[in-house]
């Protein structure tokens, strides 16, 4: 049996987050988020967990050993034996180096196939996304005016609930959270390909579209 390792790489709004719920329900692999990881590991107060909420309390970010720790403990649990999809990390190279540790020291007796899935995207479009979205108040559905409207302007098929824009769903701050991407996360972008563990799929297009791209990388 190959465990399958899978990560995802992408700007903000390139589509990751829809993916990655499906394909993890489709292969029946524990999708892994870091920040409900973490936050986790605070409300049940583990020792890793009171560790994190003293930095995270000072305004501090949570430093990479101590996440790759409790990443590594999450990994080495009986449901990740098979396979896993791991979001919200590596953000970084220094991450990057600490999963490729990670990895390595849990599949010593295994046999392995990490894939880098990365979401190639034209930035214009991921803009209009943004600054397009709209989410209810009440129930939280997500709708987008240029690709996924309302029926009725402003209101949520689902509970007639008012939908809103996000304060953060701007065309500044978009912009503002690209360059923050470009700066730290693209780099793993060159960092996999020199793995040979990068794969690249086209997502623009629909939903379905870049579903069929996923399912065709993953093999």
């Amino acid at each position: 049996m190959i465990k399958t390792e899978l990560i995802f790489l992408g700007p903000p709004a390139c589509g990751k987050g829809t993916q990655t719920a499906r394909l993890a329900e489709h292969l029946h692999f524990p999708h892994i988020d870091t920040g409900s990881l973490l936050r986790n590991e605070i409300n049940n107060a583990t020792e890793a967990g009171i560790e994190a909420k003293k930095f995270i309390d000072k305004g501090n970010l949570v430093p990479v050993e101590l996440v790759s720790r409790i990443i590594k403990n999450r990994l080495a649990k009986e449901d990740c034996k098979s396979g896993y999809i791991l979001d919200g990390f590596p953000r970084s190279l220094e991450q990057a180096e600490q999963l490729t540790k990670i990895n390595a020291e849990l599949d010593k007796n295994v046999k392995a196939d990490f894939k880098a899935i990365y979401f190639d995207i034209n930035p214009s479009i991921l803009i209009d996304r943004i600054v397009n979205r709209r989410s209810c108040k009440d129930c939280g559905e997500i709708y987008n005016l240029l690709f996924k409207a309302p029926q009725k302007e402003g209101i949520c098929d689902k509970c007639g609930g008012k939908l809103a824009q996000r304060k953060d769903d701007t065309r500044e701050v978009a912009q503002a959270r690209f360059d923050t991407y470009d700066r730290e996360t693209a780099p793993l972008v060159e960092y996999y390909t020199k793995q040979g563990a990068l794969k690249s799929i086209n997502a623009n297009g629909t939903i379905e579209e870049v579903w069929q791209r996923l399912l065709d990388v993953i093999g």
